[in-house]
């Protein structure tokens, strides 16, 4: 059994520099045979540490799991000796899709295009490429649409601990995405609007 404080940190660096990827706390936990406050408690000294020495990394926590990340000031040294990554373009199209599916996740495909007025195969699809979104699941329902939801990278990506933190709306804020929604409606489907029939999505936009 490790007993002592800074092996325990030693254990927990060493735990997460080899695993690449985020590791849930109780996992971490079980590693350093350590209670999960314990382990939160060691976690907090050794991410304190990587803020307060010189270090390259940073410790960050992503919804109950933790990973050491590069720090972003040092990105620039990174890329002249690897491979530069492919530019991932984030246009409003993809924007506007990846905020619906954040708000209102798990979310089918279907419910994105109503609420956008467009096919998002494409928008969809290019998210789930960027590892922003993923499959969770299927709805219960006639034909068992696929559910999609957010993925850790899109909290890594926009510095979110945990989908608590995302910005919360009021209903101001709601009522005029309805409003802008049902605006973007009414010029895509006058007269269907008009008539009081469901619009169906025209083509997606790129």
């Amino acid at each position: 059994m490790i007993e002592k404080i800074e092996e325990k940190i030693a254990a927990c660096e060493a735990i997460l520099f080899t695993m690449g990827d985020s590791v849930e706390l109780d996992k971490i936990a079980k590693g350093i045979e350590a209670s999960t406050q314990e382990t939160e408690e060691v976690l907090e000294a050794l991410a304190l540490r990587y803020e307060q020495e010189d270090r390259g990394l940073k410790l960050i926590t992503l919804d109950q799991s933790y990973q050491l990340c590069t720090k972003p000031e040092y990105y620039d040294a990174l890329i002249r000796v690897a491979s530069q990554p492919k530019r991932q373009v984030m246009t409003p199209v993809l924007l506007e899709t990846l905020s619906i599916i954040a708000y209102r996740q798990p979310i089918t495909k279907a419910e994105i295009e109503k609420i956008r007025g467009v096919k998002s195969d494409h928008a969809v699809n290019k998210l789930v490429e960027y590892e922003l979104v993923r499959e969770d699941g299927r709805l219960e329902g006639p034909g068992r649409p696929i559910l999609f939801a957010t993925t850790e990278e899109f909290l890594r990506r926009f510095g979110l601990s945990s989908y608590q933190e995302l910005p919360v709306l009021d209903e101001k804020q709601e009522e005029e995405i309805k409003k802008e929604v049902m605006t973007e409606v009414n010029k895509a489907y006058p007269e269907e609007t008009q008539e009081g029939k469901e619009p169906s999505p025209k083509e997606e936009e790129v």
